[in-house]
């Protein structure tokens, strides 16, 4: 899935000179434009412009060039490097590396489906190769998902690496049937899995055999969450001497990581009323349970979007939380913003519980940053998230069930507050703008039952919360003078602030509340604090208010601060 995209301008500066990056930046036009110029100002004899996506997949960058103008660039002799040096796997025991796995559970994607098994089951189970084996095509095809790409990459044959392949996965199908025929797999239903690691500490081949071992005991357990309560037995039972509770750790760490790669598999685990929301954020819970539990603690509203952990997922949140499998951590954070950068919705039935999730999963893993995941990462992946909940299916989703344009503008708000990136903010607040300067807006606050002055305060406090939104100055210009137009029509039809000054209500209440007015906390800057603030000021001159400030020492220090943030003291 495609993720940001970039431009990047390259030039050499000499014939027989190297590329050399000049800039990276996000426009293709200025891209172009700055080549075109590097060429017309003679700084460089060609120039290379290229565009980068990011691949969210495997977060590297993927580069495609546009365009290439000026001298050619001299041809290079080619390295001559052995064929076998070419190959990604020259012997069996590489197919059992974690990149081996990862390719082989997309080539076989849809085998293990339909077997419910992982890569981890199939390379440690002889019963499963050979169902592989005799199922004919699968494996075929696999391999030559492999190969083709790989040949496109170095060059070799196509027939050539299937072939290699071919010899490869016969190799270790042989290995793995001579291990099941001699019954090197220990039975861990018979034999507790401590003594079995402390027997194979010094055996060369002890990750593999006692993988074997945990594959057979995952194979009688029914369903996902069954082999991960089989997984969690295990690591319960792990013996406590280092060298033979690393190696079984080590084992259930691969196991694991691959179950809860799977999505139908993760939601079995982590519980299936969970939305891709709630998985998410277990997820997170489970890598970084120390930050997790801070944050839940200083804020509630995390505290309630972070699913409680149940079933097996609770007994590996305990061995997570004593620093234990911090491979499978840094793959379940890397999951997570995998899952933030596509493009599937986390919460399709909840727009507003999406921004609830995602504003609780960005507090904790940048409270965690540095841990598994860089600041700047966790950033990109909540930018890129970001623009989908401006896009416009999202926003029409959010706001439909607001029961007025008032509810609609404190809703966009919240939006503009939760997103992140320039791009993001931007289309953020244009919603809100719109909101705001539309006639139904101003219509429907003029045109109601509830009393002017509630309505001032409701202005007043939206606008408050667009102050501390971080818009853009002009953005934020017209929010405030869409909503001081509003409240300034509002105030002069009730004549709020003269109603305030001549009602018979206590002197310095009246004066209070005309002080919160004029200080934008009860009504919209503009034309109606501006009156709010003559008419404060009238009473301050009054000798009735002289007296009553001196019959109550204590009254002066409490309006001091409103007097200063209403303008009318230094």
């Amino acid at each position: 899935m495609a993720g940001p995209v970039h431009y990047e301008v390259f030039a050499r500066r000499t014939a027989v000179a190297g590329w050399t990056l000049q800039t990276a930046i996000e426009s293709r036009d200025q891209a172009l434009q700055l080549a075109d110029e590097l060429l017309a100002d003679k700084r460089a004899v060609s120039v290379r412009v290229t565009k980068e996506t990011l691949d969210v997949q495997t977060m590297e960058f993927q580069s495609l060039t546009l365009v290439t103008k000026g001298a050619p660039e001299p041809p290079r002799p080619k390295s001559v490097r052995d064929d076998r040096s070419l190959m990604v796997c020259t012997a069996p025991a590489d197919l059992y590396t974690s990149h081996a796995r990862d390719l082989i559970s997309r080539v076989l994607d849809d085998w293990l489906a339909r077997q419910g098994v992982t890569p981890f089951e199939l390379l440690h189970r002889p019963d499963l190769v050979e169902q592989l084996d005799a199922s004919g095509l699968a494996l075929q095809h696999a391999i030559q998902k492999v190969a083709v790409p790989e040949s496109q990459a170095t060059g070799q044959p196509v027939h050539e690496i299937i072939r290699h392949y071919q010899r490869l996965i016969e190799q270790a199908v042989d290995r793995l049937l001579r291990a099941g025929r001699g019954q090197r797999f220990a039975d861990l239903s018979a034999v507790p899995v401590a003594d079995v690691a402390r027997r194979l500490v010094g055996d060369p081949e002890r990750a593999f055999l006692l993988s074997g071992a945990v594959a057979q005991a995952m194979a009688r357990a029914r369903g996902w969450r069954g082999k991960f309560e089989v997984l969690m037995d295990l690591a319960d039972t792990a013996p406590e001497d280092a060298d033979a509770a690393a190696l079984v750790h080590v084992v259930i760490e691969q196991a694991a990581g691959e179950i809860l790669a799977l999505r139908s598999a993760r939601a079995e685990v982590l519980g299936p009323e969970l939305d891709l929301g709630g998985q998410m954020a277990a997820l997170v819970r489970l890598a970084v349970p120390a930050e997790a539990a801070v944050v839940a603690r200083t804020d509630a509203r995390v505290a309630a979007v972070v699913p409680d952990l149940e079933g097996p997922a609770v007994r590996l949140g305990q061995h997570m939380a004593k620093g234990q499998y911090r491979v499978l951590a840094s793959a379940l954070s890397r999951r997570v913003l995998r899952e933030l950068m596509g493009p599937r919705r986390l919460r399709p039935a909840s727009p507003s519980g999406e921004i609830d999730v995602l504003r609780a999963m960005a507090m904790i893993l940048t409270a965690a940053a540095g841990k598994f995941l860089t600041l700047e990462e966790a950033q990109l992946a909540f930018a890129e998230r970001s623009k989908a909940l401006v896009a416009a299916d999202f926003v029409e989703a959010y706001v439909g069930a607001a029961p007025n344009p008032l509810a609609e503008a404190e809703l966009l708000v919240r939006l503009c507050e939760n997103v992140t990136g320039p791009g993001a903010r931007r289309s953020a607040s244009r919603w809100l703008v719109a909101c705001v300067t539309a006639l139904r807006f101003e219509r429907s606050l003029r045109d109601t039952d509830l009393g002017a002055g509630a309505r001032l305060m409701s202005l007043a406090e939206l606008q408050a919360r667009v102050r501390g939104c971080g818009l853009a100055e002009k953005d934020q210009a017209e929010v405030f003078d869409a909503l001081s137009r509003v409240g300034d029509a509002i105030e002069a039809e009730g004549r709020v602030s003269t109603q305030i000054a001549r009602a018979s209500a206590p002197l310095l209440q009246r004066l209070t509340l005309l002080l919160r007015m004029a200080a934008g906390q009860a009504c919209p800057s503009g034309p109606a604090a501006d009156r709010a603030r003559t008419e404060a000021l009238r009473l301050l001159r009054g000798s009735q208010t002289r007296q009553a400030l001196a019959s109550d020492p204590e009254a002066l220090p409490k309006l001091r601060p409103l007097i200063q943030a209403a303008g009318l003291a230094a």
